[in-house]
């Protein structure tokens, strides 16, 4: 791994965001909705592709956006990424770092 996807540092407020400092310096706050709306999973992935064909905007994805989107749990998945389960009852995503460094918000 890069400098650019390895992190020194992971922070998760399962109620608001994750924070990740990576060893090249830089550091990305991830609003909840941001991650649960760009879940990589495949489900959420042809979701997302399907609504772009349309020109559509993004409206839904799998799981249930009823309450306050929140993080139930996460783990690391070996040392390359963090799989999350949401509030929605979603957990398929798997986070891979290389994939959290590019939708890094701008600061």
């Amino acid at each position: 791994m890069s400098p650019a996807n390895t992190p020194i540092r992971l922070d998760l407020k399962k109620n608001r965001q994750l924070e990740i400092d990576w060893q090249d310096g830089r550091r990305c706050v991830y609003p909840l909705s941001l991650l649960r709306s760009l879940c990589p999973c495949a489900q959420c992935k042809q979701q997302r592709e399907e609504q772009a064909k349309s020109h559509s905007r993004l409206t839904i994805l799998p799981g249930n956006y009823a309450g306050e989107i929140r993080v139930v749990d996460a783990k690391m998945v070996g040392n390359y990424a963090i799989q999350i389960e949401w509030s929605d009852g979603h957990g398929t995503g798997i986070y891979s770092f290389e994939y959290l460094r590019d939708i890094c918000p701008p600061n």
